[in-house]
C-alpha cells in the first residue's frame, strides 16, 4: 500500500505518519513509498490503539483537575454540624443536611444501602453519608416521637364497643418484615402459587396488594408488602394492621440492621411472631448461627430452650411452606381471642392501595377489619363522605357483593382517592358525614387529574427540566403579571411551565391537578380551603400563599435553580493493584487485587493503568472478601472484584478508582436577577 493513502486513510500527512512509525515498533525509512499490505494493517491497528490511549490519557488529566479544583476548593476540617436521631427516615435525613432527596438515595446506593423515601436507617449510616456530603452528624439524646396511633385506636375502639356474644373469628391478617434479599417477596409467591384459594389460570397476577390462602380448610390474609406503598405506612405505625408475622431470616446471612428493626417493632407493638429461616438450600447456609444470632436479640429458639418458633425454609425450592403455614394456623389459635370481629356490624377497615385510574377514576383497597363491606354501603374518611361502593372487587379481580373482615377488596366509587393508611368507616347515618363536594365537581376534578397526567408525560418527554406551577389569583389583573414576569424566563437547560391557572380559592381539585402534574399549588392574595389544605397535607402537595409578586418571582427563580443540570465532579478514593486474573466473563473479567490505598465501593469508576500508561477504563460491578459480597473494602484488604471493561487486567496493573457525581449550578438568566 502506498505511504500517502495509508495516511489518508490514518487522517494524517505522510510526514507525521513516518515520524510517529519507529515509536510505534515499525522500521520503515522515512524515504519509503509503499509498504507491505500486512504491514499497512498491522499499522492500522497500531495507530488506533495508539489514539485511544491518547484520548484516555486526555480524559484521565481532565478528570484529575476537575477533582483536584475541588479538593482546593473544600476544606475537610470546615464540616458542618448537623444533629441527626438514633433512628432517622430518608426523607428527614435529606431535610436535615439539606440535599435533595434523589442525590441522597444516590450515595446510599453508592455505598450499598438500597433505601426507599420513608425507609428508616440507623445513625452510624446517616453519619457516614452525611461525612461524605460535608456534613459532621452528631446524635440527638432526645426522646424519639411517638408513632401516630390514632387509626389504630379507632379500629381498636370499634372492636371494644361489641358485645363479646356478636364477635366471631375471622381469618388472621399476615405481614411479611425482614432485612432486604433475605427472600420476603419470594416466599410470598412461593405461599400464594402452591396455597391459593382458586388456581385458575390469572387468578394470581391479578393480585391487589393482598391475597389469601388457604389451609386446612382455613383461610390466611396476607398483605404483599415487599416493594409496596402501604408497607411504609404500615410499618411507621407499628404494623397494627397485621395480627401476626412472619420474620424472614435468611441461613446464610443472619441477623442484619433491617432484620434488628423488624424485631423492635415487632417487640414494640407486641406481635405473635414466627421466624422463617429461609435460604437453607444454599451451601452457605448456617441454621445454627443465625439462631445464635437471634437469641442475642432476645428471640430464642423452641428447641434451644426459648419460646420463639423457628421454621427453616427454602421459600426458593418450596421447602416447608406448609409446615410454616401450620405454624402461623397455631399461633392464630393461641390468638384466638384477639382475632375476632363482628360481621354483622357497619364495615371498618385499613386502606392499602390507593390511586387515580384514567379509564375507572379513583380506587382504593381496603383490608377489612371489622363488620361486612357491600356494595352500596356510603365511604366515610375522615369524617367526610369520600363516595359510594358503586363496585367491588377480591384479590383476585373477581366482582364481589360483599367483603366480610379480613378481607382485602378493591371498591370502585370514590369521589376521591383516599391516601394510604387511612381508615374508611361506613357511617351508620349518611347525615353524620360532611360532604366532600358535589357529584359534578368530582367528575370534573377526575377528568381533570387524568387529562393533566396525560399532558406531564408529554411535557416529561419534550423538556426534562420543567418547574410545573398552577396559579390562582384574587383579580384577572394580578393572573396577567404574574404570567407576565414567568414570560421572561428563558433558559437553555430549564423551564417554567404554567399547567393550570383561574381565579378564586384553592379547592380540593387543584390540589388533584396539582398531585397529578406534580406541580406546585400558588395562591395569591387567595386562601384555600379547609379541605384542601388537609387534602394537600395527605397528598403531599406543596401550597405556596403570596401577597407580593416579587417573592413570588425570586422562589420560582430559587427551584428552578434546583432543577438546573448540575456539573461533574471527579473524587479519587481508592488504589488496588491486580494480583490475578480469573476469568472472562460476558462484559468484563473477574479478578484478585489489594487495595494499597483509600477504598474500593461496588459501582466506582476505574482507570487501568499499566506501568507509566492507561490503557484502559471500566467500571467495578461488585466485590467480595472472603466468600461475602462486600460493600467497601478500604486499604491493605485484599479482595476479589467483577471488573465491567474491554481491556483485560494483568498482574501488576494499577487500578485508580473514583466516584463521579454532579455540582450545582446556578441560575443566570439574561436581564433577571434576584434581590
Amino acid at each position: 500500500m502506498n505511504i500517502t493513502e495509508l495516511a489518508r486513510r490514518l487522517r494524517v500527512t505522510p510526514e507525521e505518519l513516518r515520524e510517529k512509525l519507529p515509536e510505534l515498533g515499525f522500521s520503515i525509512g522515512r524515504r519509503a513509498i509503499k509498504v507491505d499490505s500486512r504491514i499497512a494493517q498491522r499499522i492500522q491497528e497500531a495507530w488506533s490503539e495508539m489514539r485511544r490511549k491518547e484520548r484516555l490519557a486526555k480524559k484521565v488529566e481532565e478528570q484529575k483537575a476537575l477533582s483536584e479544583r475541588r479538593n482546593q476548593q473544600r476544606d475537610p476540617s470546615e464540616l458542618k454540624e448537623v444533629h441527626i436521631p438514633s433512628i432517622i427516615t430518608v426523607r428527614d435525613f435529606a431535610s436535615r443536611i439539606e440535599t435533595p432527596v434523589p442525590r441522597l438515595m444516590q450515595e446510599l446506593m453508592r455505598n450499598g444501602i438500597m433505601a426507599s423515601l420513608n425507609e428508616r436507617i440507623d445513625f452510624d449510616t446517616a453519619m457516614i453519608i452525611a461525612q461524605d456530603l460535608g456534613f459532621l452528624a452528631i446524635e440527638e439524646t432526645g426522646q424519639q416521637k411517638e408513632e401516630d396511633t390514632e387509626s389504630f385506636e379507632k379500629i381498636r375502639d370499634s372492636l371494644q364497643a361489641e358485645d363479646a356474644a356478636n364477635l366471631e373469628s375471622r381469618p388472621p391478617v399476615i405481614v411479611v418484615m425482614g432485612h432486604v434479599d433475605h427472600g420476603k417477596t419470594r416466599l410470598l409467591d412461593a405461599i400464594r402459587t402452591t396455597n391459593v384459594i382458586d388456581t385458575e389460570a390469572g387468578g394470581i397476577t391479578q393480585h391487589i396488594g393482598a391475597y389469601q390462602v388457604e389451609r386446612n380448610n382455613r383461610h390466611l390474609t396476607f398483605i404483599d408488602t415487599p416493594g409496596h406503598e402501604a408497607f411504609t405506612v404500615m410499618r411507621s405505625r407499628g404494623a397494627k394492621v397485621a395480627d401476626i408475622a412472619i420474620l424472614v431470616v435468611a441461613a446464610d446471612d443472619g441477623v442484619q440492621p433491617q432484620t434488628k428493626e423488624a424485631i423492635n417493632i415487632i417487640k414494640s407493638t407486641k406481635l405473635p411472631f414466627v421466624v422463617a429461616l429461609n435460604k437453607i438450600d444454599r451451601a452457605e447456609a448456617n441454621i445454627d448461627r443465625v439462631k445464635g444470632e437471634l437469641a442475642e436479640q432476645g428471640l430464642t429458639a423452641e428447641d434451644w430452650g426459648g419460646k420463639t418458633v423457628m421454621v427453616p425454609i427454602s421459600a426458593k425450592e418450596g421447602m416447608n411452606i406448609d409446615q410454616l403455614l401450620d405454624m402461623i394456623l397455631l399461633t392464630a389459635d393461641l390468638e384466638k381471642d384477639r382475632i375476632l370481629a363482628n360481621p354483622n356490624q357497619k364495615a371498618i377497615g385499613t386502606v392499602i392501595e390507593s390511586h387515580v385510574d384514567p379509564g375507572s377514576g379513583p380506587e382504593a383497597t381496603v383490608l377489612v377489619q371489622n363488620g361486612t363491606l357491600r356494595v352500596g354501603d356510603d365511604l366515610g374518611v375522615r369524617d367526610t363522605q369520600y363516595g359510594r361502593a358503586r363496585a367491588m372487587q377480591d384479590w383476585k379481580g373477581d366482582n364481589i357483593k360483599e367483603a366480610p373482615p379480613s378481607t382485602p377488596v378493591k371498591i370502585l366509587g370514590w369521589k376521591v382517592a383516599p391516601a394510604v393508611g387511612d381508615i374508611m368507616q361506613v357511617p351508620k347515618n349518611i347525615k353524620d358525614l360532611k360532604k366532600f363536594r358535589s357529584t359534578d365537581m368530582s367528575a370534573q376534578a377526575t377528568e381533570e387529574v387524568a387529562a393533566i397526567k396525560q399532558t406531564s408525560h408529554e411535557e416529561d418527554a419534550q423538556a426534562k427540566h420543567t418547574l410545573n406551577l398552577i396559579i390562582r389569583t384574587d383579580v384577572l389583573g394580578s393572573l396577567e403579571a404574574i404570567l407576565g414576569m414567568l414570560d421572561k424566563i428563558r433558559h437553555k437547560d430549564v423551564a417554567v411551565k404554567v399547567v393550570g391557572k383561574g381565579l378564586g380559592n384553592l379547592t380540593d381539585s387543584d390540589v388533584l391537578n396539582a398531585e397529578a402534574a406534580e406541580a406546585i399549588l400558588i395562591g395569591f392574595n387567595v386562601e384555600p380551603m379547609i379541605t384542601a389544605e388537609e387534602l394537600a397535607r395527605d397528598k403531599e402537595v406543596d401550597i405556596r400563599k403570596y401577597n407580593v409578586i416579587y417573592k413570588l418571582f425570586e422562589d420560582v427563580l430559587e427551584d428552578l435553580e434546583k432543577l438546573l443540570p448540575s456539573e461533574t465532579i471527579i473524587t479519587e478514593i481508592g488504589k488496588l493493584e491486580v494480583l490475578a486474573n480469573f476469568k472472562k466473563t460476558n462484559n468484563g473479567f473477574v479478578i484478585g487485587g489489594k487495595v494499597t490505598d483509600g477504598k474500593l465501593l461496588p459501582g466506582a469508576k476505574v482507570r487501568l493503568k499499566r506501568e507509566d500508561e492507561y490503557i484502559g477504563e471500566g467500571e467495578i460491578l461488585t466485590l467480595q472478601s472472603g466468600k461475602s459480597d462486600a460493600k467497601v473494602v478500604k486499604s491493605g484488604q485484599e479482595c476479589g472484584m467483577q471488573f465491567k471493561g474491554k481491556t483485560k487486567p494483568e498482574p501488576e496493573d494499577v487500578m485508580e478508582v473514583y466516584t463521579q457525581e454532579r455540582e450545582k449550578r446556578f441560575l443566570d438568566i439574561e436581564g433577571i436577577s434576584k434581590r
